[in-house]
């Protein structure tokens, strides 16, 4: 993946498509720019979004927000409109623009803030787990999240991934004995400490009501909530697509955080019909 000298950083990005028909090339095929959430990097979108959108005639750009290796770490702090900053100069730097835009939790704040800022970068845009505030439970959550970080806390493996497990997957999931050891198995290696970059991720500003301000987003969205979703329940994404001027707003069933893994071909779809509707 290339590295861009963008918003006085370095960010890691990666742009794809399908070279039988054509839309490798730049310009060739409508871009779709893809932000990945808090403490994950945009390698994941590629284990069934990008291939979808690729497939389905798109050109695809992931990215490593700042925070996560090898883009800058940002160590010393980071801010949402930093985040934003980014993905709009990368989508100016790629000169594709307006993009459609889809963005996860974190992602999906970039992406909100970014419709409403730079308008002129986003033909659509689509909201997984968006959400314009939190409530007490989730700053409770980020707040615990954050000491953990300052005290240097590392959680046993195993009690790392059910915790992991419990807040980003449907109870559907976890009642399958072997989707559960599947989820368990992969959240366990992919567990351990948390990179600085990452803890600066998850220090960022927890106290945010941007709801109101979203009344002024004018380009088309997608607010798409994930019904079991512990991490962002699917009314905080209902909320935003409610202020969103001729937003909508679609729930997936026996999804929870992870939702664009969990039930992917559901996601997808519902992806695709918003992006060529």
């Amino acid at each position: 993946m290339p590295l861009a000298a963008v918003n006085g950083i370095s960010l890691n990005y990666q742009v794809k498509g399908d070279r039988a028909k054509g839309t490798d090339i730049k310009g060739a095929a409508p871009l779709v720019v893809l932000i990945m959430g808090t403490g994950s990097p945009g390698r994941v979108w590629e284990l069934h979004q990008v291939p979808a959108l690729v497939a389905a005639g798109y050109r695809v750009c992931t990215f490593d927000n700042r925070g996560i290796a090898p883009s800058s770490e940002a160590a010393g702090g980071m801010t949402i409109d930093d985040l934003v900053g980014d993905t709009a100069a990368l989508i100016e730097l790629l000169d594709e623009g307006p993009a459609l835009v889809a963005g996860t939790s974190m992602g999906a704040r970039v992406a909100q803030e970014l419709a409403l800022a730079r308008p002129d970068l986003v033909r659509k845009a689509v909201f997984m787990a968006g959400h314009g505030r939190l409530d007490q439970f989730q700053k409770t959550l980020s707040i615990g999240e954050h000491e953990m970080d300052a005290g240097g806390v590392n959680l046993p493996p195993k009690y790392e991934a059910a915790l992991t497990a419990v807040m980003n997957l449907s109870p559907a999931t976890l009642a399958d004995a072997n989707a559960a050891r599947d989820w368990l198995d992969l959240f366990e290696f992919t567990g351990g400490a948390v990179s600085p970059g990452v803890r600066a991720q998850r220090a960022m500003d927890h106290d945010f009501d941007r709801l109101q301000a979203y009344r002024g987003i004018k380009v088309p969205c997608l607010a798409i909530g994930f019904a079991d979703d512990r991490m962002i329940p699917p009314y905080l994404s209902r909320e935003v697509a409610q202020m969103i001027p001729d937003a909508r707003y679609q729930e997936i069933p026996d999804t929870g955080h992870f939702g664009y893994l969990e039930r992917p071909d559901a996601v997808n779809k519902v992806l695709l019909e918003f992006f060529a509707g």
